[in-house]
């Protein structure tokens, strides 16, 4: 805010001829900070006085309302109360209490190892640092400072952390926890079934943060993120990064030219998904070229979805026809390091992200039909 301001020499008596009502406002919106005094050798003051009082009304008027440095008159707090003291702010506590512990617990006594383990605490340390972060910004209110739709990113975070704790909580104790005691006690056991109940407490609270922050049909819609069709885009987006795990423990996707082609399919839907969802959180959702956001969104799912439908078809004809591979698990493949069973997983979790993307398509049609009904209908 710039304001046409004077600066003059005055004796100290003359401070007080200020008009009251300039002084008045000028306190009110700078503080005390109207009055810039620099002491001189001729014990003389430098003071800022506005040229009119009238010209300043008129200046506030033009100015938008946001951009007025106007300090709270009665005082409010700092934080963020609606992040403390309500159901969202209960299950984020929650969260950051049950990540806390598991960390804890896995690093004190429980341990891990291979790559199962390090998949499980690496998705844990990742959660709880993102539930902080979040936390924080929610409570101090600083995510007003950040170029982003807040509500988007936060229902984004919310579901992404959801599908990491249930895979975890479903990897760890199906690696690591035996019915019988080993060797050293009990110890290591009970510990990591503690881990394992905190880490599934942890799933239902981030779920509850999804549930809260969902969108409901009658209530407006906060963002497109805490829709059914945002919260598919993270799920598929999951799916996806499951596909790729597959793909790179040993599949043999390079021998034919049908695998290499799901392979560029599926990096290419994952892309556009991607793409919707960093538009969506930065706000970039007015328009795309041509076309509405709505419309760009139904549009690249549609072509998702077909091209899903053609990987789901063409990778288990590649892998598991006689001509190409083997529909049997081979017997002396090795068992945890086998690239049939890689093959299974990219051929199950392919249909997987078919039908989710399918799903997707046919809400995202149901909503842009419902969004063009009268304003006093039910949906």
């Amino acid at each position: 805010m710039r304001l046409f301001v004077f600066g003059r020499h005055c004796q100290d008596s003359e401070r007080e001829k200020l008009h009251p009502l300039t002084r008045t406002l000028l306190r009110s919106c700078f503080g005390t900070s109207f009055e810039l005094e620099l002491k001189l050798k001729d014990s003389t003051s430098f003071i800022v006085q506005l040229l009119d009082v009238q010209y300043f009304f008129e200046l506030l008027k033009a100015l938008p309302l946001e951009d007025l440095p106007v300090m709270d008159s009665q005082g409010g707090p700092y934080l963020n109360k609606r992040a403390l003291c309500s159901p969202l702010g209960a299950a984020r506590l929650c969260q950051i209490a049950m990540g806390c512990a598991v960390i804890a617990m896995v690093v004190h006594t429980a341990g891990f190892s291979g790559s199962q383990g390090v998949f499980c605490i690496a998705a844990w340390c990742f959660c709880f640092g993102m539930t902080v972060v979040v936390f924080f910004l929610d409570a101090t209110r600083l995510y007003s400072c950040l170029p982003i739709s807040w509500d988007n990113l936060t229902v984004t975070c919310a579901a992404f952390a959801t599908l990491m704790y249930v895979t975890a909580s479903v990897v760890y104790p199906l690696f690591f926890v035996r019915a019988e005691c080993p060797y050293a006690g009990c110890d290591v056991r009970n510990f990591r079934i503690a881990v394992t109940v905190c880490s599934i407490l942890g799933t239902l609270a981030y779920g509850a943060e999804v549930a809260l922050c969902r969108a409901r049909p009658g209530q407006a819609v906060v963002g497109y993120m805490a829709t059914v069709s945002g919260l598919l885009k993270v799920v598929q987006g999951f799916v996806a990064c499951i596909i790729f795990g597959a793909l790179a423990n040993r599949s043999e996707y390079y021998r034919y030219v049908g695998t290499i082609y799901c392979v560029v399919v599926y990096a290419f839907c994952f892309v556009l998904t991607v793409v919707v969802v960093v538009m969506t959180v930065c706000g970039r959702t007015k328009a795309v070229r041509c076309m509405s956001f709505d419309r760009f969104v139904v549009v690249c799912t549609l072509l998702e979805v077909l091209l899903y439908l053609s990987a789901s078809v063409v990778w288990p004809v590649f892998c598991f026809d006689t001509k190409y591979g083997s529909p049997w698990r081979p017997s002396s493949c090795p068992q945890g390091n086998c690239p049939w069973d890689s093959k299974v997983v990219v051929a199950v979790f392919s249909v997987v992200n078919f039908s989710l993307y399918l799903a997707d398509l046919i809400y995202s049609q149901r909503i842009r039909f419902s969004s063009h009904r009268p304003t006093n209908s039910r949906v």
